[in-house]
């Protein structure tokens, strides 16, 4: 899938050329002319960067950026500031408003597609979750793959994204609500009854894989991983070992 790039530029000749430069390096690109139309795309997509104008029609792209970055949602969008501003009182400004960058007019166009590889590198390893382990069960987030007891699983997208949610805070009860807004995103229509078949998927394929019960209903709430059913599965993998070395001597 390419990358989504939110241009927020009023002005039309330098919105289409950089709309030409991104798809050129590999972006999906969204254009916004006003702060209003850039708020409701995010509202929609989140994309995975902003090329943001500071002077637009109505609010500023300053007041744009220091409402995003008082958001949970989007706290971290990466954001590049563009602007013909050059004092460096202002460049200070929209770096500590929390701008990841911040270009002047007017600037190359290979300047400007190095300063978004740079930007999106720099961000990179913060998107890249670490391995989970919870007893027998491990789940590698950056090769989409989930074991147990070194026996891979067999897991959709959306199953090895609701595990992963419910490994990151094992014995943490989640909401169907809450599941919906991690696995699916707060923005996507999904009922409750979607959340309790994806969630009879995960267990049928840890069940298939020998991990039955890590998966636990709390009635009345949500779900849970459960800690203990993950740590026996260290025990059943050990006195598997054992039996098979007994045999081996025989």
């Amino acid at each position: 899938m390419r990358p989504l790039v939110l241009l927020v530029e009023d002005e039309t000749g330098i919105a289409e050329l950089l709309a030409l430069n991104l798809r050129h390096e590999g972006f999906d690109v969204r254009h916004a002319a006003t702060a209003e139309e850039a708020a409701a795309a995010v509202d929609q997509v989140l994309p995975a960067l902003v090329l943001l104008d500071w002077m637009l029609p109505g609010a500023s792209g300053v007041d744009l950026l220091r409402r995003w970055r008082a958001q949970a949602r989007t706290r971290d969008l990466p954001i590049i500031m563009l602007t013909a501003r050059v004092e460096e009182s202002d460049r200070v400004q929209g770096l500590d408003l929390g701008a990841d960058d911040y270009v002047a007019k007017p600037f190359s166009t290979r300047e400007l597609m190095a300063r978004v590889r740079s930007v999106l590198r720099r961000r990179a390893p913060d998107q890249a979750p670490q391995p989970l382990q919870v007893g027998g069960l491990r789940l590698h987030p950056a090769s989409r793959e989930a074991r147990v007891s070194g026996a891979l699983l067999k897991l959709g997208p959306t199953e090895f994204r609701l595990l992963q949610v419910l490994m990151a805070q094992p014995e943490r009860v989640f909401t169907r609500s809450q599941l919906i807004d991690r696995v699916w995103g707060d923005h996507v229509a999904v009922e409750d009854r979607t959340v309790d078949a994806q969630v009879k998927r995960l267990r049928d394929a840890l069940e298939t894989g020998g991990a039955q019960g890590c998966v636990q209903t709390v009635r009345g709430v949500g779900y849970r991983f459960d800690t203990a059913a993950a740590q026996q599965l260290v025990a059943a993998a050990m006195a598997g070992n054992a039996a098979g070395d007994v045999g081996g001597t025989s």
